[in-house]
């Protein structure tokens, strides 16, 4: 352990080594308590916690924070590893194996026949030996997407595995036609007193606007985040201006709440 210990505090140990045995010695019984009781299961929340202070950096385009916050998610990587050693399943480089198998397996356009594919062509041949490999379990290609993931980017993701298996649109613009169909059926439900209904209709039009980013080259996940960091920005700078009118903002009208907002985009 003390071997261990000067390992880990010499600078000169790699990096990969220092992470790996740092975690190990925190799970050891001269390490941390708080380190050893956790499990898979408790350390979900961190896990999915770093996952979104990752994406969050990465959005700010900021090589500093993406630096650090993938340090804090390979650490969870490491820490869920070494609780499957400490249990005797598996090791962290056997899922390194299986992660290089895999990649090498899903790209024989570079490591078995070598032939130039557009970006769309390598995604579908992707979801295609995927499928190839589910089959051998009876899993349905759509299979493999966490049920807890943000819905719009569920919306996607299912898109493009479908299209994988050439279940698509032709173009951006036969989405577009599926999206006016679905805002007439959403407005036709409005006027009915079925909530169930409506409910149905507008995932209906979700979906297919998910389906147009898709087909658009865009994350409808970051477009909407994107686009709801814009409207914060914009109505906090309306909720200062109404405090140095020495107003309340729910006490204004129709109009005067248009003129703030116009002005608010400046």
């Amino acid at each position: 352990m003390k071997d261990m210990k000067a390992r880990i505090l010499d600078p000169k140990t790699p990096p990969f080594e220092r992470l790996k045995l740092t975690m190990a010695y925190l799970r050891s019984e001269k390490g941390c308590s708080w380190d050893r009781q956790q499990t898979h299961l408790s350390l979900l929340p961190y896990l999915i916690e770093e996952t979104y202070e990752l994406a969050e950096a990465i959005e700010s385009e900021n090589s500093e924070q993406i630096k650090e916050e993938l340090g804090d998610f390979l650490c969870q990587a490491i820490f869920h590893a070494q609780i499957a050693s400490d249990n005797g399943q598996f090791e962290i480089e056997d899922s390194i194996n299986v992660i290089v198998e895999k990649l090498i397996r899903r790209h024989p356009h570079i490591f078995k026949e070598e032939k130039d594919l557009e970006p769309h062509e390598v995604r579908n041949q992707w979801e295609q030996i995927k499928k190839g490999d589910k089959a051998k379990t009876n899993k349905s290609s759509l299979s493999g997407l966490p049920k807890e993931m943000p819905a719009l980017l569920r919306a996607f993701r299912i898109g493009e595995k479908a299209a994988g298996m050439g279940f698509d649109w032709e173009n951006a613009q036969n989405v577009l036609e599926k999206i006016d169909e679905e805002i007439s059926e959403v407005r036709a439900e409005l006027g009915k007193n079925s909530s169930e209904r409506l409910s149905e209709e507008i995932g209906d039009l979700l979906f297919a606007v998910a389906s147009l980013a898709r087909k658009a080259d865009v994350n409808p996940e970051l477009a909407l985040r994107q686009s709801l960091n814009k409207f914060q920005v914009r109505f906090e700078k309306m909720e200062k201006e109404v405090v140095k009118q020495k107003k309340e903002l729910y006490n204004l009208s129709p109009y005067e709440l248009d003129r703030l907002w116009e002005d608010s985009k400046k």
